[in-house]
């Protein structure tokens, strides 16, 4: 059996816990990103319920959205494929 292209096997779940990055099967998770995704979770299900306001949601929307705002800066990245180990620099 050949080894993998890549000379790093990758775990379903990785933590660097110096610089504070996890990644979901190889794919690096943005706050920003998982902020994206828990607004959009939590509109849709506020959406979906018309007459009755479900506890929650909103509170979640919310969370999800302080989250997109602290991660704003690196917002071109989120969703970029792979692991993006090194930190583009920032400009100033």
């Amino acid at each position: 059996m050949d080894a993998p292209s890549d000379s790093h096997a990758h775990k379903p779940i990785e933590y660097d816990a110096v610089r504070h990055r996890l990644w979901l099967f190889g794919q690096r998770c943005h706050h920003g990103a998982t902020g994206a995704v828990i607004a959009g979770v939590a509109l849709t299900g506020l959406l979906s319920a018309r007459f009755r306001q479900p506890r929650g949601l909103g509170a979640l929307a919310a969370t999800g959205g302080l989250l997109m705002v602290h991660d704003w800066k690196d917002r071109a990245r989120w969703f970029e494929p792979g692991r993006q180990a090194a930190a583009k620099p920032a400009a100033h």
